[in-house]
């Protein structure tokens, strides 16, 4: 659904709504913002990562479960050099904050994607993040970094694959569950909403597998610098109007 930030809304009872178990939000649109302003587009991630801890506290907040962030994707090693180098040192920056700020909070950080194409002092990074923030009981918090959903699928072949060839599987055995379980967020529900602000009506390969019965909400005229947690609340409560029939009636 096309969401314009100014549409009239249906008015809905907060506290009677129904929240999603997974939400996923694809975090579009800080090249664009920092471009209106006349800035470069390291200032728009640095914006867009502010944006993105305000919305991961608040979304614990209230409730949400799991919440899976797209923060740099496969194909997004195309950009210049020089942005790349910028947001490697957001992405490390931001770790550091994280293991100070968030030590307090109960969540739990997990990284999807690839991760050996990081630096190395990054990748420790990361590895001390998930360790830290192992025995949280809170809103699971899955970052995806160096992903792509195409390449998880391929991956999740392979490692079946290889399970079939070791004896370990038979070939008529491999059910949708058994791919599921080969997929970075096995053990976690299906997301139930995918949000992406920025004006941008596509999927860019976020959870490709995962996604098969996701209800999207593109959010017009919002780029993710400017995302708040009211434009959250009114994602939620579009999808709490949707009538999710999973192909029946």
């Amino acid at each position: 659904m096309l969401f314009k930030k100014k549409q009239t809304e249906e008015k809905i009872d907060r506290s009677q709504r129904i929240l999603p178990t997974h939400v996923g939000i694809i975090m579009d649109g800080n090249g664009r913002w920092a471009k209106k302003r006349g800035l470069p587009r390291q200032a728009g991630h640095k914006v867009g990562a502010a944006t993105f801890k305000k919305i991961t506290r608040y979304a614990n907040s209230i409730g949400i479960k799991n919440l899976t962030v797209y923060a740099f994707s496969t194909e997004n090693w195309r950009r210049p050099k020089e942005e790349i180098d910028a947001l490697m040192d957001i992405f490390y920056d931001y770790l550091i904050e994280a293991l100070r700020d968030f030590s307090e909070e109960n969540i739990r950080t997990i990284f999807i994607g690839d991760v050996t194409a990081f630096s190395p002092k990054l990748q420790q990074l990361i590895h001390e993040t998930e360790e830290i923030s192992s025995d949280k009981t809170g809103m699971r918090l899955n970052i995806a970094m160096n992903y792509g959903g195409r390449n998880e699928i391929v991956k999740a072949m392979r490692e079946i694959s290889q399970e079939v060839a070791d004896g370990k599987l038979k070939p008529e055995d491999i059910s949708s569950e058994i791919i599921s379980d080969h997929m970075y967020t096995f053990g976690q529900p299906d997301p139930d909403l995918i949000i992406r602000p920025s004006g941008e009506y596509r999927t860019s390969n976020f959870l490709l597998w995962q996604s098969a019965y996701s209800e999207y909400v593109f959010m017009d005229e919002i780029l993710w610098p400017d995302f708040s947690t009211e434009d959250l609340e009114r994602a939620l409560d579009e999808y709490s109007r949707r009538n999710r029939r999973f192909g029946g009636v």
